[in-house]
């Protein structure tokens, strides 16, 4: 089975959603700049040298800017081959999203691994990622 690995929520405003959870969960947040689209890394549990969680079920998420249609919450699931897992969702009658830089492919996010969002058959849009330490 492929793990879910990670979560994002959709931000209007990041100082907020930060103080948010930090003061209601104790989540520590880490903004990083513009080139990587504002992105707020989020962690809930500790993470040994690899960043994996040291303690098994646990998560670390993220927060990202919401675009003017929308946005919703994504779950990440992780993949041993982002490539074969994009092939399996077309074949099973998903849609690949691919990076955002590039549609249909996946983005190479620098020390963690290749990422990819898609669509399920309900419509629903997740994403997958083929971590680096895997």
């Amino acid at each position: 089975m492929d793990p879910v690995v990670h979560f994002e929520l959709p931000y209007e405003d990041n100082g907020r959603m930060v103080g948010f959870y930090s003061e209601v969960f104790g989540w520590e947040a880490n903004q990083l700049g513009k080139e990587m689209g504002n992105y707020v890394v989020v962690t809930t549990t500790q993470t040994d040298e690899n960043r994996m969680v040291k303690k098994p079920g646990t998560i670390n998420g993220g927060f990202y800017q919401k675009s003017k249609d929308g946005a919703s919450p994504v779950i990440v699931v992780a993949v041993e081959d982002i490539r074969e897992a994009m092939k399996k969702v077309e074949a099973a009658g998903g849609k690949v999203l691919g990076g955002a830089h590039k549609a249909g492919e996946p983005d190479d996010i620098p020390g963690v691994g290749l990422y990819c969002g898609i669509i399920d058959t309900e419509g629903n849009k997740i994403a997958m990622l083929q971590p680096k330490n895997m």
